[in-house]
């Protein structure tokens, strides 16, 4: 790294760090768009194994949940790039009160002890279309506007609820459902690898809008528009 480098360390976040690293970045090339911004996710979920915990959340999170890195360059307005890729448009975090104990982990002498409620879905499927619609009404959009969701792979009963929400196909889902059967939950992570996929495949014309979303422990998510 160049000794001028600015970090930005962020712990603590989750599954949702990862739209929201991406959203924090490009809020920062708004204000310098002659720079360019390199995100890093590291997440070890394996911490959360507890051997003694016979729980069915750390049972799940056990077969759910694994270690994994990815990372992201963004470059702000004043550097062109020639290949199709999207511009990130807006974003705005959501956060649902009294939910401290649907999703995270206590700090244990053993380690990190997940929280995993099985209401997670429940919360999703009930409250996430209303936070996208009033997002979306901010730019003159609906959900019929988006061509291309991209959504972090929080697991198949999130998923079901997310297409739910957002009155979608488990085809406009399939990039997701395609790294959760091969990747699994990477937390943080497992949206870039998403949103990696689904660039190498060039299936965005210029003009399509597409959402990246997260959800993590809070319980919050963080919406990420996008345009090509």
């Amino acid at each position: 790294m160049r000794a001028d480098v600015k970090r930005t360390p962020i712990f603590g976040l989750g599954c949702v760090a990862g739209a929201a690293g991406l959203a924090r970045a490009a809020d920062y090339l708004r204000g310098f768009p002659s720079h360019a911004a390199l995100l890093v996710s590291v997440e070890l979920c394996s911490l959360t194994l507890q051997l003694k915990d016979q729980s069915v959340a750390n049972i799940i999170a056990s077969g759910l949940f694994a270690d994994g890195a990815a990372a992201a360059i963004l470059v702000g307005s004043e550097r062109s790039t020639e290949r199709n890729l999207p511009r990130i448009v807006a974003s705005q975090s959501i956060f649902f009160p009294d939910t401290e104990q649907m999703m995270g982990w206590r700090i244990r002498d053993t380690g990190f002890e997940i929280i995993l409620s099985a209401g997670v879905p429940d919360l999703i499927r009930d409250n996430l279309r209303q936070a996208v619609d009033s997002f979306l009404s901010k730019y003159g959009l609906s959900r019929r506007d988006i061509k291309h969701w991209i959504a972090h792979t929080g697991g198949p009963k999130v998923l079901q609820a997310i297409q739910e929400a957002l009155e979608i196909s488990r085809c406009a889902l399939a990039g997701s459902w395609k790294s959760l059967a091969a990747t699994g939950n990477l937390s943080s992570a497992s949206v870039l690898f998403v949103a990696a996929d689904f660039l190498e495949s060039n299936a965005a014309s210029r003009g399509d809008y597409g959402m990246l979303l997260s959800m993590g422990r809070g319980f919050c998510g963080e919406l990420v528009l996008l345009r090509w």
